[in-house]
């Protein structure tokens, strides 16, 4: 896939070193001179460039790109700018960093098709992972339903599956099991697994019926 990072700041510069460790195709973006140099050999390219100039924009084939993200910091007028002018261009998806629920809305109605706002986020993934930790990873899904990757209970460890019966005493669903020796992962395991105190559990159900499993 296609990717441009606009804004290369913290945030900005980790995304697309990261999508180019992950062997995509990245265009990185800024007026800083310093955070272009910097960037260039970890991305694709790396361009010298404001980007709230829509001409300057349009020169860089972005209308080719599969997505576009836009993290300019506090730079809140250059990044409704870059959206605007991001929308009319024509790239498939473009993900904008927010620095607060108004900037949010505002790059919504010019055209985001996604705000992120990565300190909120992180700040709520950081107060429920320092209360709730048994869960190690946590992915909210539609309709109040969770899958979430946790260290399995005290009270888990040496019984299988059928007798932990977690569908019925719990209401939630073991998808998968990690284990690290073997090193492994088996999906929908069978009812007569038995946990093991260094395996990783892959579940998922309402977020009322999670929290039962991470308060034992």
């Amino acid at each position: 896939m296609k990717f441009a990072v606009i804004g290369l700041g913290s945030f900005g510069w980790n995304v697309a070193k990261t999508l180019y460790q992950e062997e995509e195709e990245v265009l990185a973006i800024d007026k800083d001179k310093e955070k272009v140099n910097a960037v260039k050999s970890f991305v694709t390219h790396a361009v010298l460039m404001d980007s709230a100039d829509k001409e300057s924009l349009e020169a860089m084939d972005i209308k080719e790109m599969d997505v576009v993200i836009v993290s300019l910091g506090p730079e809140m007028e250059a990044s409704i700018l870059t959206v605007l002018y991001l929308k009319e261009i024509g790239p498939k998806r473009i993900v904008a960093k927010a620095l607060n629920e108004d900037h949010g809305k505002i790059l919504e109605a010019v055209g985001a098709d996604e705000v992120i706002y990565p300190e909120k986020d992180m700040a709520i993934r950081t107060a429920h992972r320092l209360s709730h930790p048994n869960v190690l990873e946590s992915l909210p899904l539609l309709s109040g339903v969770t899958i979430q990757e946790i260290a399995p209970p005290d009270k888990f460890i040496g019984k299988s599956l059928a007798e932990l019966d977690l569908r019925k005493k719990f209401g939630i669903q073991v998808l998968a099991i990690k284990e690290i020796i073997p090193d492994r992962t088996i999906y929908v395991p069978t009812a007569d697994f038995v946990i093991k105190d260094s395996d990783i559990l892959i579940i998922m159900g309402e977020e009322r019926h999670l929290k039962r499993i991470n308060s034992l």
